[in-house]
């Protein structure tokens, strides 16, 4: 006997909640940062922000109102805009972050629609409609993790030239310029934002926090920091630069190792905790009637509901023990 109608609804449901489980958990860039790290930038970043004038607004951004239109500025005003734009900013993209919603809605609606009168379940065609939709996000997403991971692997050997140029005498915009035009992309685009942020005219502290705002990462915090606090009290900037880079270096070194001997234990999530669901799947066509014995059972119900439990609890159980602030 085959699973009802809201059965498989119900498992569909289950399966999308433990896949999106274990991408939040595992499928992490291979040198970003977690939720705490995260936390502490905004922190970081709030402070900073603190002294910020009122209506102060960064070079990249008054460039990228003036090139719209103006109704594409009233779209770009529209609650949460500003939260995709500064997502397309970081994963290095022009698009506008209108286009990024347009695209989504318009793109997820279509196949959830299709999806919700050619399959039988309507459920399943809304449920891939809106899976669908978040295409577009979780591309960004990626491109912003692997672009993060690009720039904190150049950062270092910025730092190095920097120090150099320093030392040769050059001001700390000219040593900017110097890795922009030596270093390649993205970090060689953030820094040449931020010389001309700062030769325009502007606040090395502004310009400062706007490439901490594109470039959410510890390092770059710990960077701009030293930086700001440099210009305040002075001190051998050089140096500091030299020592900031090789404890890049080693905590980038160190970050992979735990990649590579944690990799066993991601791959292990994975496996365990959508192998129930496999052979779920393999005995409902296989034996629909064994299935059907725990489906149409009260008490199979309640199991199958205290395994789904324990197979998140799993997942948050084996992300505490693989996860590893660095």
């Amino acid at each position: 006997m085959e699973l009802n109608v809201s059965d498989e609804v119900i498992v569909i449901g289950m399966v999308a909640i433990a896949a999106f489980l274990l991408m939040q958990s595992f499928l992490v860039p291979a040198f970003g940062e977690n939720r705490q790290a995260r936390k502490r930038l905004k922190k970081r970043l709030r402070s900073m922000q603190g002294d910020q004038r009122p209506g102060q607004i960064s070079l990249v951004r008054r460039k990228y109102l003036r090139d719209l239109s103006p109704l594409e500025r009233a779209l770009e005003a529209l609650p949460g805009m500003e939260h995709i734009e500064r997502l397309v900013e970081q994963a290095g993209k022009e698009t506008p972050a209108y286009r990024i919603v347009l695209f989504s809605v318009c793109l997820g609606g279509m196949v959830g629609v299709a999806g919700a009168y050619l399959l039988p379940i309507p459920a399943m065609g809304v449920l891939i409609g809106l899976l669908v939709a978040s295409i577009p996000f979780l591309r960004l997403r990626l491109a912003r993790a692997r672009r993060l991971a690009k720039f904190e692997e150049q950062l270092p050997d910025a730092l190095v030239i920097m120090a150099r140029a320093l030392r040769a005498g050059h001001p700390f915009s000219d040593a900017m310029h110097l890795v922009a035009e030596e270093m390649a992309q993205p970090l060689a685009g953030e820094f040449r934002t931020t010389f001309m942020e700062i030769n325009y005219g502007g606040e090395v502290r502004t310009a400062m926090q706007g490439l901490l705002e594109r470039v959410e990462s510890v390092t770059v915090m710990v960077f701009v920091t030293s930086v700001l606090i440099q210009k305040e009290t002075g001190g051998n900037l050089a140096e500091l630069l030299d020592g900031l880079a090789k404890v890049i270096r080693e905590r980038f070194r160190f970050h992979r190792n735990v990649r590579t001997l944690s990799a066993q234990g991601r791959m292990a999530a994975w496996i365990l905790s959508l192998l129930p669901f496999g052979l779920a799947g393999v005995l409902s066509i296989t034996s629909p009637d064994f299935i059907s014995m725990l489906t149409e059972n009260t008490t199979g119900r309640q199991l199958v509901l205290i395994a789904f439990v324990l197979i998140v609890i799993g997942i948050l159980w084996m992300r505490k023990v693989v996860r590893i602030d660095v």
